[in-house]
């Protein structure tokens, strides 16, 4: 996927104020529409026009874009790095379903899913009333915390824009009770801390998704989680009691005899806690000591002698 720079398109800097922005659109919207241009490919140049207004004229998609875009040129190879919206508040609930289907594949992979309110009816956010609008953030917890609970400092950034038009972050923190339980992709619920009502009406609530930072043993699918086991031969070939540690205590698991590596066991109640815990899946590894020394080197030639063992019977003729 390309990286498209819609200051480019539009033909403005990257500081430009809401005004230029407008300015620039209207210009290049008579020179392109393709009900009274001439120009070739006129038709194609108003789609990419109005894809690049779309996210310069609204303030939370251009933070978004010039967080996203720096050190970008136009037509480089781009990929959005995982979680890159983690941190960011949203008023808004991204692009519709109409912008990400009219505009490029880049469009719709950075603010498809912006904001991370995944989930939400339209008739949540009665904007229709004078209460204040909701926010939407993606927040990265550590997976320890959905076992214990805490409460966690969390930094956000705003989209806020000037008397000129100019946009710039604004950061504020909050500190955020996570309840024991939590899982990837829940919504944390924060009261009143949305957009301020109109007219003495109540604020809209902040609606925090829950995502888990990469964890060095762990990975979380829903409620389970999932962990490699390494094993010793003996443990393996002959079968063992071994423990588990776990980001809350620990369980003894039996390997079987006889088990391979590549072979999945399921602790079932030793996930994420919650009122149906989810499970532990474990994937066996076998791990060889290393033939370093004279003893070692030994024993496995006796295990090769005496063992009589083929891995490959399949590939002999």
């Amino acid at each position: 996927m390309e990286f498209k720079d819609y200051y480019q398109t539009l033909g403005v800097a990257r500081d430009a104020t809401a005004d230029e922005i407008k300015k620039a659109y209207r210009k290049l919207a008579r020179k392109y529409h393709p009900d009274v241009s001439k120009e070739a490919d006129a038709e194609a140049h108003m789609k990419e026009v109005n894809e690049a207004n779309a996210v310069l004229s609204d303030p939370e998609k251009r933070a978004a874009y010039d967080q996203l875009g720096r050190g970008y040129r136009p037509g480089q190879e781009f990929r959005p790095p995982p979680d890159w919206d983690a941190g960011f508040e949203f008023s808004g609930r991204g692009a519709s379903p109409g912008e990400t289907a009219d505009f490029s594949d880049f469009f719709a992979e950075v603010f498809g899913r912006m904001g991370g309110a995944r989930g939400f009816a339209p008739g949540q956010r009665a904007s229709f009333q004078a209460r204040g609008d909701d926010h939407h953030a993606k927040v990265l917890l550590d997976i320890e915390d959905a076992f214990s609970g805490a409460t966690r400092q969390i930094s956000l950034r705003a989209p806020r824009t000037d008397a000129q038009g100019r946009v710039s972050l604004e950061t504020r923190t909050l500190n955020v009770r996570i309840p024991q339980g939590v899982h990837a992709g829940q919504i944390i619920r924060l009261a009143g801390q949305g957009t301020p009502g109109f007219g003495g009406a109540p604020a809209g609530d902040l609606m925090l998704e829950v995502q888990f930072r990469p964890h060095s043993r762990f990975r979380a699918n829903g409620r389970d989680l999932h962990l490699t086991l390494p094993v010793a031969p003996w443990e393996a070939a002959l079968g063992a009691v071994v423990e588990v540690e776990l980001p809350q205590g620990g369980v003894k698991v039996r390997i079987p005899e006889g088990t391979q590596s590549g072979r999945q066991m399921r602790v079932r109640g030793k996930g994420i806690p919650g009122t149906s815990p989810g499970d532990l899946l474990l994937d066996i590894q076998v791990v060889l000591p290393p033939a370093v020394t004279a003893r070692a080197r030994e024993l496995y030639e006796t295990m090769a002698r005496e063992l009589a063992f083929d891995p490959r019977p399949q590939g002999r003729k």
